[in-house]
């Protein structure tokens, strides 16, 4: 535990089932870490209810009202112009004005990329933020970025990309050098768009030349073969959006196959302990909670639609950075070059 006084500052009020499944995450998250302060930024009357009649168990927690939410259908105008009073604005302000807290939410995602830049704004060096996340794979786990933070890149922000994934990286194995590819649709050095080519190129010639091992192609994401996964925004956020729906599909099948008869019910009961391992390893509920990484603080989107389980991880990895200091690892690795 660290003896820093930790705060974390939540959006109550984004995504569904909202402020229930924040409250309810929380309550989970707070089992581990009872020392960190939550603050929830929301309305106040709907959140002291839902905890007095839920009777949900946190006790390290501040309530700060606001006035209004961020709707899913606003535009970056109205985030900018309209939305000064809300949960997410008032939460990242907070953050901005107070050391060894971080931010989560489930709310509506331009708004928290807009306003996270606005308000916190970005590590000296580092051009735009990135969509960070934590993927499964047949070893163990890998880290991917952009998500779509960034549709259109240039080859120095993938090379920024990597110095960012690279810093991540340490926070969750430090004692391995990881090995880092860009998406391609092949893995020869001619394939493909010629910004990738480029940032192949810048990345060969940093510090990180050790750790890169050029291009890897979608199909090998999951082969535990690379630890950083590097992409633009656009194809981060496909490979993403497809993996998660390939996903449901496979799991949803499985659940029907297993049901379809007496004999598939007692193969079930077999491989029971087998399939739950299976199920555990690729949930996507322990990989909740992305990091808008470049930022010069600390801000986690949750998924909108993420269970109160889900929600706690969130937490989790917004603790975890702010612990291990995850903004002070990638100023030393921009040292480097």
């Amino acid at each position: 535990m660290s003896n820093r006084q930790i705060s974390i500052a939540v959006d109550a009020m984004g995504g569904e089932n909202s402020p229930y499944k924040v409250l309810k995450g929380s309550e989970i998250f707070s089992k581990n870490y009872p020392d960190v302060n939550i603050i929830y930024f929301g309305n106040t009357e709907i959140i002291k209810n839902l905890i007095k009649d839920y009777k949900i168990k946190i006790t390290n927690y501040d309530i700060v009202n606001t006035l209004e939410n961020v709707n899913d259908d606003d535009n970056a105008n109205t985030i900018l112009r309209n939305r000064k009073q809300s949960s997410i604005y008032k939460a990242l302000e907070f953050v901005k004005l107070n050391p060894n807290t971080g931010f989560v939410s489930a709310g509506n995602t331009a708004a928290i990329m807009i306003l996270s830049r606005l308000l916190i704004g970005m590590i000296d060096g580092i051009d735009r933020p990135a969509i960070c996340s934590v993927i499964p794979n047949r070893k163990s786990f890998s880290l991917m970025l952009d998500l779509g933070a960034n549709v259109n890149v240039l080859p120095a922000n993938m090379l920024q990309f990597a110095l960012m994934g690279y810093s991540y990286y340490s926070i969750i194995n430090s004692n391995y050098n990881p090995k880092i590819g860009i998406i391609n649709i092949g893995t020869e050095n001619n394939k493909g768009l010629e910004f990738l080519q480029e940032a192949s190129d810048l990345i060969s010639n940093s510090f990180l030349n050790k750790n890169f091992i050029g291009f890897i192609e979608p199909n090998k994401i999951t082969s535990g073969d690379c630890d950083i996964i590097i992409s633009d925004g656009y194809t981060g956020n496909i490979v993403l959006k497809t993996a998660e729906g390939m996903s449901d599909f496979i799991t949803s099948n499985l659940k029907n196959v297993f049901t379809r008869s007496f004999i598939n019910k007692l193969s079930y009961k077999i491989l029971e302990k087998d399939l739950k391992s299976l199920k555990d390893q690729v949930n996507p509920e322990k990989y909740n909670g992305a990091i808008l990484i470049g930022l010069n603080g600390i801000s986690i989107k949750s998924h909108g639609s993420a269970t109160p389980f889900a929600f706690s991880c969130a937490l989790n990895k917004c603790y975890d950075f702010i612990n291990n200091n995850l903004n002070k690892k990638i100023v030393e690795t921009f040292s480097n070059l």
